[in-house]
């Protein structure tokens, strides 16, 4: 492959989402040879790149223009994220926090199941578990497209949490996290009381 050729397969694979050095080991090692190259690239169409060399993970944001200049017309979106998406974000990085500081491991593989009983304690009790179940997997798959979690060959319900989820959820979130939780949690209160029969619905005792 020539420099060229090699040059753009980096943009290239960093324009599509998160490039990480296990998944793709050729692209990571041009992406670390032409860094500077790529980042003078990416700065003409207003991104930058951020390279976390350590854990091992790129992806490219959109630059904040400096100030008294009309920003750059944005081509990273901003991605809104519902309850759902948020708490499962929000634990799972708890969860890797939790990992790092007591395993010598560096991936951390997680099961559906293991998923659910996070989530479990912030919907109400008597929610229909069809419908949450329904409801953890459209957030599983929600964050396996927003690159968060891989899912692994050969095993329909493991998933590996990409360190990448320590870049997302910064540490302003983790500060704040039991604000967040406490706000979560009566989200789901307020939620199970919308969902109680009134009190005319309710059977004589």
């Amino acid at each position: 492959m020539t420099e060229s050729s090699a040059l753009s397969a980096v943009v290239v694979a960093l324009m599509k989402g998160i490039v990480d050095r296990e998944s793709d080991p050729v692209v990571w090692q041009s992406l670390t040879s032409f860094q500077a190259r790529v980042r003078d690239y990416v700065a003409v169409i207003g991104l930058e790149l951020v390279l976390d060399d350590v854990e091992g993970f790129a992806y490219l944001r959109q630059r904040p223009a400096a100030e008294g200049t009309p920003e750059v017309p944005r081509l990273v979106p901003r991605r809104q994220l519902g309850y759902q998406v948020s708490l499962m974000l929000v634990l799972l990085r708890k969860r890797m926090a939790e990992f790092d500081a007591t395993s010598g491991d560096s991936r951390l593989i997680l099961s559906k199941n293991d998923i659910v009983e996070m989530m479990r304690l912030f919907f109400p009790e008597a929610a229909n578990q069809v419908k949450f179940h329904d409801r953890i997997n459209a957030g599983i798959n929600h964050i396996v497209d927003m690159g968060f979690l891989r899912r692994l060959h050969g095993a329909d319900d493991g998933f590996e949490v990409r360190r990448i989820v320590k870049a997302f959820v910064d540490a302003q979130w983790l500060s704040d996290f039991e604000a967040r939780l406490a706000a979560y949690r009566g989200h789901a209160a307020s939620e199970q009381a919308a969902n109680q029969p009134a009190p005319s619905e309710q059977a004589p005792e």
